[in-house]
């Protein structure tokens, strides 16, 4: 393990006057992307697990959904050109003398995804599923062969920060309350499509949501704006609870008096079908949202392959190491974990940076030895992540 421990000099983010978080919702086209290529990324191992043995090599962590046209009307709408969804990059299509349903299983995947979270959106109708895969180069391949130790796949590293500032914990929250089923079933005509953007100054924090809202179930301007404001003021009540003083705006693009065209309705849930493309990476970090002063690494984790990529290991790792060692040490104001690995090298021994803020007068010399048995062990916990990464444990977008 090459370890580097450091004291930052900087007044910790909830000091300073003015700050930005954003965060996206399930509906997002960025998060759709996201979440697809993770589905077909689980579908995959489970596949080349049943029919191998080991899970082979792939990476599914490019995508583009590219979005369609649709018109909409108060009580109804019709998609007039459906979305599509490009899907790139590696996957292992045989092995061992047998084809392996690589297709069909990244079509299953997307499926049930869709079913789960946008039931409105079907594949090959109103999003066409296009693969772009091709088998991977051989070195590659050979590196997710059954092996003792288990070595990275890319040059590659990820960062990981704690502890949250309350608006980090705002705006997630925020993002992941619109998203619950008690909200949708409290307004079911409320699409999954959700950015959240607060920008806090001092203590006020300035919240602007984009949801859109269903059109099949809005019947008239007057219904759309009575809907708006009572959800309003059931977010207030539930972000309202804490220290921050907080003021909501929702859909801030509408125009009273131009009928359907002056609002924010949705036919399928998304604004993908007709108003904006997605792309893998340029949704949540790990950490379930975006924020402006936190250091960002240059992976997407989502559709990785979970066994030898240390663009996903470790945005998971990095993770889980700075809220671990922040749960220890809460003397520390702020703590922030780096990894990275060299192609060809064990996992298990990556560069790391652990950077802290700490209280005036204490030495990081005093605590480095319980950091460093933190981090070790997480460290040796890495060849068994891709488990955990499969059930769904870790938060990846």
């Amino acid at each position: 393990m090459r370890f580097v421990l450091e004291s930052l000099n900087q007044d910790p983010i909830v000091r300073r006057r003015r700050e930005f978080v954003e965060a996206k919702g399930i509906g997002h086209p960025d998060t759709m992307c996201d979440a697809l290529v993770e589905a077909i990324s689980v579908g995959l191992a489970r596949m080349y697990l049943e029919r191998l043995g080991f899970v082979a090599h792939y990476n599914i962590d490019k995508a583009l959904l590219a979005a369609g046209q649709c018109e909409k009307r108060f009580g109804s709408g019709r998609l007039a050109q459906p979305m599509r969804l490009f899907v790139g990059d590696r996957a292992t299509f045989a092995a061992e003398g047998t084809e392996l349903p690589v297709h069909e299983t990244a079509e299953r995947a997307v499926s049930a995804w869709l079913q789960r979270h946008l039931p409105k959106i079907r594949v090959g109708q109103e999003v066409v599923l296009q693969p772009v895969l091709a088998p991977g180069s051989t070195p590659l391949r050979t590196i997710y062969e059954p092996a003792e130790a288990v070595i990275s796949n890319d040059t590659s590293g990820a960062v990981g920060f704690a502890p949250f500032t309350p608006t980090e914990h705002l705006a997630r929250r925020a993002a992941d309350l619109l998203a619950s089923t008690e909200f949708k079933q409290q307004f079911p005509d409320t699409g999954q499509d959700v950015k959240v953007f607060a920008v806090r100054t001092d203590r006020q924090v300035e919240i602007t949501v984009a949801m859109p809202f269903h059109c099949e179930q809005i019947d008239s301007e007057s219904t759309y704006f009575r809907r708006k404001e009572e959800v309003l003021h059931a977010l207030y009540v539930e972000l309202s609870r804490g220290d921050l003083e907080v003021d909501l705006r929702l859909n801030t693009l509408d125009r009273a008096g131009r009928g359907a065209d002056g609002l924010y309705l949705t036919l399928t849930g998304t604004s993908a079908e007709d108003a904006d493309s997605g792309q893998v990476g340029r949704g949540n970090r790990p950490c379930g949202f975006i924020s402006f002063a936190r250091p960002v690494g240059g992976e997407a984790a989502p559709g990785k392959n979970p066994l030898a990529h240390v663009g996903k290991l470790y945005s998971v790792a990095s993770q889980r190491l700075a809220e671990r060692i922040h749960a220890v040490h809460p003397e520390l104001a702020e703590v922030y974990v780096s990894l990275a690995a060299r192609i060809g090298e064990p996992i298990v021994a990556p560069w790391v940076s652990v950077q802290a803020i700490s209280p005036s007068g204490q030495s990081l010399a005093d605590i480095e030895p319980s950091i460093r048995e933190l981090v070790a062990t997480e460290l040796q916990q890495l060849p068994i992540y891709w488990q955990g990464i499969l059930r769904g444990d870790f938060r990846l977008y």
